[in-house]
């Protein structure tokens, strides 16, 4: 599936996972289907061609915070969250993410896609050295049965949207588990590392 970057190891050569109409719920789709999904807990994510599968992980506790998807043109972020059985979770906080960006410095701006309302926009980040740069990103929210996954494409998938063809199939590939248990509102989905965790990179 997805292999770790290393000077002296090329990367493994995957076949990209079929494309369906958006990201789907674990309980909807046949997962005898034949692609190799690497089961993240809330999150399978199937191969994707010349890119690489980065896990943040809290440096403190140890758990998984989200899931990365690079390659050297841009990224994708993905983080699901627990929502309402029938509810708009996303239209509920995409407001207070815009905010949240105009507060750091950024600029942002509303824009209809795919799903729904998008943001687009960028926001001053520390790349090191005390020097400050613009990080152009894109999110985006997807509303499933009793989740939300947000999807925040960084570089230039969130520069040209209308190019980004091929980092949308990576979005619409993703499988969610939302699972059974209780969990509140807004809560973010567990996430964690997987059993073959030496071949994903940790982005800590």
């Amino acid at each position: 599936m997805f292999g770790r970057k290393k000077a002296d190891q090329e990367s493994e050569v995957v076949e990209t996972a079929p494309v369906g109409p958006g990201p789907h719920d674990v309980e909807a789709i046949d997962l005898e289907d034949g692609v190799e999904r690497l089961d993240l807990g809330g999150l399978l994510i199937g191969p994707s061609e010349g890119r690489e599968l980065r896990l943040q992980v809290d440096e403190a506790s140890g758990q998984v915070q989200s899931v990365m998807v690079t390659s050297g043109e841009g990224a994708l972020e993905l983080k699901p969250f627990a929502a309402p059985r029938n509810g708009d979770l996303w239209s509920e906080i995409w407001p207070q993410i815009a905010e949240d960006m105009r507060r750091r410095g950024g600029q942002v701006e509303e824009r209809d896609g795919e799903y729904g309302i998008e943001l687009v926009g960028s926001v001053p980040v520390d790349v090191g050295n005390g020097e400050m740069r613009e990080q152009p990103s894109r999110v985006v929210g997807v509303n499933g049965p009793r989740w939300m996954l947000r999807a925040t494409f960084l570089g230039k998938p969130a520069m040209q949207p209308e190019g980004a063809g091929d980092w949308e199939d990576v979005l619409r590939a993703v499988v969610v588990n939302r699972g059974v248990q209780a969990m509140p509102v807004g809560d973010a989905l567990p996430l964690r590392l997987p059993p073959n965790a030496n071949r994903v990179s940790r982005a800590e």
